[in-house]
């Protein structure tokens, strides 16, 4: 049972997912959710490793086919769409493991990412310096805090500038709806703090669903949080609610005695 529905908002609906199943075989790795996210709504997921949190980022970008339900994106009906026309429609996500070219700058990796959106430029025809890309890839940088960076490969990036450049490319386009998976993984304590500033300076029209491990984060940058258990939508609610649920000190700590 959800702690709260969220009735009271005017938003419109930016994502909505109506029975949404996955079956491997036997096994059902979510089963039956149901989630409405808001325009500009900050919404994470929690819930233990198994939980599956990444498997519904999968299905929501079409990573993997549904087993049963709907997916509408901006109130279309997405769920046999590929990934590329999920794309198209304004969904991003980063993945728990960055997928990025080490031997790439940080300038033409943003590059690759403004051009990509659009789908017009061959990659064999170099672009003119100063063109509108290069303008729209410097601004990437500055969102993410990467502007004296543009000129030094990705592999000589620190593991943090490494998740900034992620989601960097993640705005490219100006994107709707943004998952982020476990943006903080493998960070250090000193910039875990970055990594919170960025995601609270997104822009407020942009809808944001987070997979985070760090409680801190997580509850910080959101303004509703699920949690997922089994495969199952358990509940929503305020991060204040959502901490001090039994139902989540159960799933974290264990039921006490």
């Amino acid at each position: 049972m959800p702690l709260t529905d969220g009735s009271a908002s005017n938003q419109r609906v930016a994502l909505n997912l109506k029975g949404v199943t996955r079956r491997f075989g036997s096994f059902v790795a979510v089963d039956n959710l149901n989630m409405t996210i808001k325009t500009g709504e900050r919404r994470a997921i929690l819930g233990s490793n198994g939980a599956g949190k990444t498997t519904l980022f999968n299905l929501i970008t079409g990573d993997f086919p549904l087993s049963e339900g709907s997916i509408e994106i901006e109130g279309v009906e997405s769920s046999t769409l590929p990934t590329h026309k999920r794309i198209q429609a304004g969904l991003r996500r980063t993945y728990q493991h960055a997928l990025l070219f080490d031997s790439l700058s940080v300038r033409d990796t943003l590059l690759l990412a403004v051009v990509g959106i659009h789908n017009k430029w061959p990659l064999f025809y170099p672009l003119k310096k100063n063109s509108k890309y290069h303008e729209k890839a410097e601004a990437l940088a500055k969102v993410a805090g990467l502007s004296s960076k543009m000129d030094v490969l990705v592999g000589a990036l620190s593991h943090g500038q490494k998740r900034q450049l992620e989601i960097g490319i993640a705005l490219s386009g100006d994107p709707k709806i943004v998952l982020f998976d476990e943006p903080a993984a493998g960070l250090s304590p000193a910039e875990r703090p970055v990594l919170t500033e960025l995601l609270l300076s997104l822009p407020k029209k942009l809808s944001v669903i987070l997979i985070e491990h760090d409680m801190d984060i997580a509850l910080e940058t959101s303004n509703i949080v699920s949690v997922m258990h089994n495969g199952k939508h358990l509940l929503e609610g305020e991060p204040e609610e959502v901490v001090h649920s039994d139902i989540v000190r159960e799933i974290y700590v264990g039921k006490r005695q």
